[in-house]
């Protein structure tokens, strides 16, 4: 059985691949370009007019970038049996509604979703493990 652990965010992708007692890593950078637009200009004449920056594009393009990102996820993940995603903000959602809207065979398979800050790589496949019941203190007798 293929059990795959993720923890995303906008920037980076880490996941931990459980298959039959072997574990591997993955890393899936987003190449999100993070805009801090600036601007707007005032007019000529006094109490004139704002030129106001307009946030459209910039959503829109990230709303593109993020679609990207996701698929690249989920060719990675596409052969799991189960899976679970962890994450801080609203990346693990936004994540598990594309694959509910694109992918929705693996949206099924999703058995977790939980919000988790940054850890360390020990800690992540610790709490991987725990997610789908298994538990490093106690390995089962092969």
């Amino acid at each position: 059985m293929k059990q795959v652990g993720i923890w995303l965010d906008k920037q980076e992708a880490n996941g931990v691949i459980l298959n039959n007692g072997k574990e591997s890593l993955f890393n899936i950078p987003s190449e999100l370009d993070f805009f801090n637009p600036k601007g707007g200009s005032r007019s000529k004449t006094k109490w004139g007019p704002q030129d106001v920056v307009q946030d459209s594009k910039y959503l829109e393009r990230e709303k593109h970038q993020l679609k990207d990102y996701f698929e690249k996820i989920a060719g990675q993940i596409s052969d799991a049996d189960e899976i679970a995603i962890f994450g801080p903000a609203e990346a693990p959602e936004k994540f598990v509604d594309a694959l509910k809207e694109r992918h929705p065979g693996l949206a099924a398979k999703v058995k977790a979703t939980k919000t988790a800050d940054s850890m360390t790589e020990n800690q992540f496949k610790a709490l991987v493990k725990q997610s789908f019941g298994m538990d490093d203190r106690y390995p089962e007798a092969t």
